[in-house]
């Protein structure tokens, strides 16, 4: 069973919609998972794996990233891996085709909160057991899911914050390296100035010379 959908920005983390099972039964502590989910948002980068599952107590998180955004379930352990990522995939494309161009420019949280609608008739569709069979996306077009890696959640939130210390050393490599590149350039430049400048000169030394004598 699908407990939880939520989509977030991954440049900031910023929450953009959600939903969640609305059954009392089967929404204990849900809330307490939400806040899961957000947290993790803020720890996913441009350097995280696309697909991942993740464990956590007797749930699991999926989570697919694309187009600077990520979509994220909360299933039951035996809800099929296949069936969650490829829900996620089916929500991805069509909030991708409704609010592609608008994710960038939001700054409140759950600022696309009407895909709720959406995200409550694709959740039906997969978990509905004839409506699955008539997925045949599920053997044509999704990657093979046995091959998704599975970490615990919370060994991913405890490490969130040394990733974002390493992505920062990364970067400031990087625009070390770069303004190295720059002056290795400058000084190329100048070297070759200083050579033509030498040429030059014993040219005029020798044309002064043969012209004296």
């Amino acid at each position: 069973m699908v407990l939880l959908t939520m989509i977030g920005r991954l440049a900031d983390g910023l929450p953009l919609a959600a939903t969640m099972q609305e059954d009392e039964q089967s929404g204990r502590n849900i809330l307490d998972y939400q806040n899961q989910g957000k947290m993790l948002f803020k720890k996913l980068n441009n350097m995280s794996p696309t697909r991942c599952t993740l464990e956590t107590g007797p749930y699991l998180f999926h989570y697919f990233i694309e187009n600077e955004v990520c979509y994220l379930v909360l299933c039951e352990k035996n809800y099929s891996k296949r069936l969650a990522f490829s829900y996620l995939e089916d929500l991805a494309q069509e909030f991708h085709s409704q609010y592609g161009r608008k994710v960038s420019t939001v700054t409140r949280p759950y600022s696309f909160i009407e895909f709720d609608t959406y995200i409550q008739k694709a959740k039906k569709v997969f978990t509905d057991s004839r409506a699955r069979r008539n997925l045949v996306t599920l053997n044509t077009e999704l990657q093979d899911v046995q091959r998704i890696m599975v970490q615990n959640i919370d060994d991913v939130l405890q490490r969130g914050a040394l990733l974002s210390e390493l992505d920062s050393k990364a970067q400031h490599l990087s625009m070390q390296s770069q303004e190295y590149k720059k002056s290795a350039t400058d000084l190329n430049k100048t070297s070759m100035l200083v050579k033509c400048a030498a040429v030059l000169f014993i040219i005029i030394v020798l044309f002064l010379y043969f012209r004296v004598f």
